[in-house]
């Protein structure tokens, strides 16, 4: 028994060091820009039905398949920790391709009204809300992410379909995000 435990441990300590050292190794290099009558005017997020859809005028030009925040079910995010995703419109306000994450892209949250409803409740809002791959080194996970939630409030993707949406996504898109 006592040997199963310190095996066991050596697992957990091994899997944290490898999960550690892939963050700061970073996703590699971003892909280019699609042309713009390939990029996306808008995305939308259904959050019940972990589907995400990047639109160009009223036309769909890409569907995704989702993971969210471990109580993205229990509503809209209300304060730092609560583990549920964001509803509401956003925007994409920034990238960043040295994630810890295969490639990310932030989302505005916390919005002004965020914000004012979380410190009312003397609570800080959180932020740090992004549409994101993989942890960098798990990527051969690639679709089992989608059998449960697991980020705390994120958006997240296979790698694959996180460069395709860097590609596709520019700085300003707006994203609503729907319960």
């Amino acid at each position: 028994m006592k040997t199963k435990l310190i095996v066991l441990a050596i697992v957990i300590v091994s899997l944290f060091a490898y999960t550690k050292l892939m963050a700061r190794i970073g996703s590699g290099s971003p892909p280019p820009d699609a042309p713009p009558a390939q990029q996306a005017d808008l995305i939308r997020v259904y959050k019940s039905e972990r589907r995400m859809v990047l639109l160009k005028g009223d036309v769909p030009i890409s569907t995704y398949r989702i993971s969210l925040g471990q109580a993205a079910d229990a509503g809209p995010k209300q304060r730092e920790g609560d583990e549920k995703t964001p509803e509401g419109r956003y925007e994409i306000d920034w990238r960043n391709p040295k994630s810890m994450a295969h490639l990310s892209l932030h989302i505005s949250y916390p919005g002004p009204e965020d914000r004012r409803n979380a410190e009312s409740n003397g609570f800080p809002p959180g932020g740090n809300i992004m549409i994101h791959g993989l942890p960098n080194g798990w990527g051969l996970f690639r679709q089992a992410h989608r059998l449960w939630d697991w980020t705390d409030g994120c958006i997240a993707v296979t790698n694959a379909e996180m460069r395709d949406i860097w590609a596709r996504v520019p700085d300003h898109t707006p994203i609503d995000i729907l319960p």
